[in-house]
């Protein structure tokens, strides 16, 4: 079923190999029957749930964690400087934790640390060409690609195996990211899916924050009669179409499923909460740095409407936002103005109305970034000699760069976890590897799920064969992490 890719082993596959293995997967996942829960000899035991929704901000294109939530020694630009001299380009910042510091430009985010757990040694596997495409598959799915069949996201696994807080809002939502014209559409559209569970536990996309109550308004005109023959329409439409030719029974409900559910949000009051005009204004205000600060407050609002699993983005396209291979300083600086406050905002709020205790909000990324390293420590020698001469001449070349997978830092907010709690540590000095406390992509789904109440051992029989949530059912919680 999935491939054997080990936690430390790099493939290298071109752009041209993963879409047609990824389009191949899809092609196949259509023909599968209705995935039906494991039967184990021994029954899986889901553990008591600690959180009912999880709010997942995704720093897309790969946040630097020695400039933002693990800081090391600072230096200032200067002419001259070599590049191997500098770890941090930003200075550190107390936060309300004791002996607990983060990077300048994070000082909101420093004022509520007091509510959340900050790991600092969340390691990824080094996978070769298509970084981010590969980075990002694996971890919203807890599987490196390529695969023999399309593997559900995390938010549709949770969507699927505790279903809806409220039938009337998508159990999934995707706040934030543009699966058109951004570069790499496919790759992103190959982890944005429900996978084999089908079309009604994939994510309802919400590109842009401030649209989104366009989204749910009933088209003029439509009365039940009329749906329930655009719904006729539709199943004809999908029965004559290439889809409907591929796809089985199970697939062809699904989408219609989905059709239904899309319906049913239309006609229902809880559609108030995608419209943000409805938000005062001074809280409009503190949330809009952008359209990520935006999607936090959005996200908020759904979470009090009942969604179960809500990403927020900043959005991965192409050298922009935090895929910061030129001018790093000047952009992580332009990105911490725009995830900063809405951060402590969304934290702030969730938990004025009560909402934090059962609610996981988890800041992750697909991996670091060091000046000096791509890959893993010792991937590439002769980038590292290179890089090891170059010295600081302009701006643009001040800052983390390169794709660094020895270490990175993500965020826990509420929903069971400790508070006020530092896990894990890195190396002081070059290169910044995990030190203590190691936790994989996989251990880390396991926490996460755990908190969910979702066990790591649940499977699904795809194919005749088990699929588990976390990779061969292997992953463990860590229960360190747990109030």
């Amino acid at each position: 079923m999935h491939s054997n890719a080990g936690e430390n082993q790099a493939q290298s596959y071109s752009r041209r190999d993963f879409l047609r293995a990824m389009s191949a997967a899809a092609a196949s996942t259509l023909l599968i029957d209705e995935p039906r829960a494991l039967e184990a000899d021994e029954p899986v035991q889901h553990p008591r749930p600690t959180a009912d929704i999880c709010i997942l901000l995704w720093m897309a294109g790969g946040m630097a964690s020695p400039e933002t939530f693990d800081p090391k020694r600072y230096t200032p630009f200067e002419v001259g400087v070599p590049s191997e001299r500098i770890l941090c380009t930003f200075p550190s910042i107390d936060t309300v934790v004791d002996n607990l510091k983060i990077s300048q430009g994070l000082e909101n985010t420093a004022r509520v640390l007091d509510r959340g757990t900050l790991i600092r040694s969340h390691v990824v596997p080094d996978l070769g060409n298509i970084l981010h495409s590969r980075h990002q598959y694996h971890w919203h799915t807890g599987y490196v690609p390529p695969q023999t069949v399309a593997c559900p996201h995390l938010g549709s696994w949770i969507a699927k195996v505790r279903g809806p807080n409220n039938p009337a809002i998508p159990p999934f939502i995707n706040i934030g990211q543009r699966l058109e014209g951004v570069g790499e559409s496919e790759e992103l559209k190959a982890f944005t899916t429900g996978g084999f569970f089908g079309s009604e536990f994939g994510p309802f996309n919400l590109p842009f924050p401030t649209d989104a109550v366009a989204s749910v308004r009933p088209p003029r005109g439509m009365t039940r009669e009329r749906f329930e023959t655009r719904q006729e329409r539709y199943r004809e439409l999908l029965r004559r179409s290439p889809v409907g030719e591929l796809a089985s029974d199970y697939h062809h409900e699904s989408m219609l499923r989905a059709f239904e559910n899309a319906h049913r949000l239309l006609s229902s009051r809880e559609r108030a909460a995608f419209d943000l005009a409805l938000e005062p204004r001074p809280v409009f205000d503190r949330y809009n740095t952008g359209r990520f600060g935006l999607g936090c407050l959005l996200a908020r609002r759904l979470a009090e409407a009942g969604a179960r699993f809500i990403e927020v983005t900043t959005e991965y396209v192409p050298f922009l936002h935090w895929d910061t291979h030129e001018n790093g300083h000047t952009t992580v600086a332009r990105m911490k103005q725009e995830i900063d406050r809405p951060i402590a905002q969304l934290i702030l709020d969730l938990e004025q109305r009560g909402l934090l205790d059962r609610t996981l909000v988890v800041l992750a990324t697909e991996f670091s970034r060091d000046m000096m390293i791509e890959g893993v420590p010792g991937s590439n020698a002769r980038d590292q000699s290179r890089a090891s001469s170059d010295t600081m001449q302009q701006m643009i070349h001040y800052g983390l760069h390169r794709h660094f997978t020895g270490s990175g830092s993500v965020l826990l907010f509420g929903g069971g976890m400790k508070r006020g709690f530092l896990y894990g540590e890195t190396a002081p000095e070059r290169p910044l590897v995990v030190t203590r406390n190691p936790i994989s992509i996989m251990n880390l789904h396991a926490t996460i799920l755990a908190a969910m109440g979702i066990a790591p051992r649940t499977a699904f029989e795809v194919e005749r064969r088990p699929f588990y949530v976390t990779e061969d059912g292997r992953g463990q919680a860590v229960r360190e992490l747990f109030a």
